[in-house]
């Protein structure tokens, strides 16, 4: 019979296979993208303008953000805002605020819910989100999705705060974690892990844990989240 480690490794395989069958119908190749900040902010923007593309970051690459590439109604974004379909497609990949940067939150996914026009859906395979700091009193350190669609699979939210969803914030959109994790965030009121004020969040073979001072808030709004 398989092993239990045997039918994770399927899983995570058919669940990459799966985001990067779902790129953008505009998109034509994997767009390759540098190993620096520079070149991620630009990728970002030529996808948004392009309404939607694939991203393949550099493997074993850690973009180190050193200041706010984007703004928004609740506070500075590291990277530019995604209004599109995109999809970044990483391994062993980092995207980082830098510990000398002023407080930012990493990345945000807007969607025609919350901001009139957008189409925000970001996928993010085997990519790690780190450090995220959104200034008070804006919700969402590591991801915050206001009105769009988060897929994570193969990935990490980890070491971000904020007021409320240290990792991740949701309101009006979607979140669904494949074999992906969210710990080690920290929240000053609520949602160390994740937020969820409206939308929809899902969790298979997904691990959120040791957030502060909770792993997800409103107690119960998380379906297979505890603590």
């Amino acid at each position: 019979m398989p092993t239990a480690r045997a039918l994770r490794s399927a899983l995570v395989l058919c669940s990459l296979t799966a985001v990067l069958a779902a790129a953008p119908a505009t998109a034509h190749a994997q767009i390759p993208v540098l190993c620096n900040e520079n070149a991620l902010v630009a990728a970002v923007n030529a996808a948004n303008a392009a309404g939607g593309d694939t991203l393949a970051l550099a493997p074993f690459c850690t973009y180190t953000l050193t200041s706010a590439h984007g703004s928004a109604s609740d506070g500075p974004v590291g990277l530019p805002p995604i209004t599109t379909p995109i999809t970044m497609a990483g391994l062993g990949t980092t995207i980082t605020r830098a510990a000398s940067a002023p407080p930012f939150r990493v990345l945000e996914v807007q969607g025609d819910a919350n901001v009139p026009g957008t189409n925000g859906q970001l996928s993010l395979a085997a990519i790690t989100v780190r450090g995220g700091n959104a200034p008070a009193p804006d919700p969402g350190g590591g991801i915050s999705n206001r009105g769009g669609a988060v897929t994570l699979v193969s990935s990490s939210v980890t070491g971000n705060s904020a007021v409320a969803g240290g990792g991740i914030y949701v309101d009006n959109g979607t979140v669904s974690l494949t074999a992906s994790g969210v710990t080690g965030n920290s929240a000053t009121t609520a949602g160390g892990g994740i937020y969820r004020n409206s939308g929809v969040v899902s969790l298979l073979v997904s691990n959120v844990s040791g957030n502060t001072p909770d792993n997800c808030a409103p107690a119960g709004s998380v379906p297979g989240c505890t603590g």
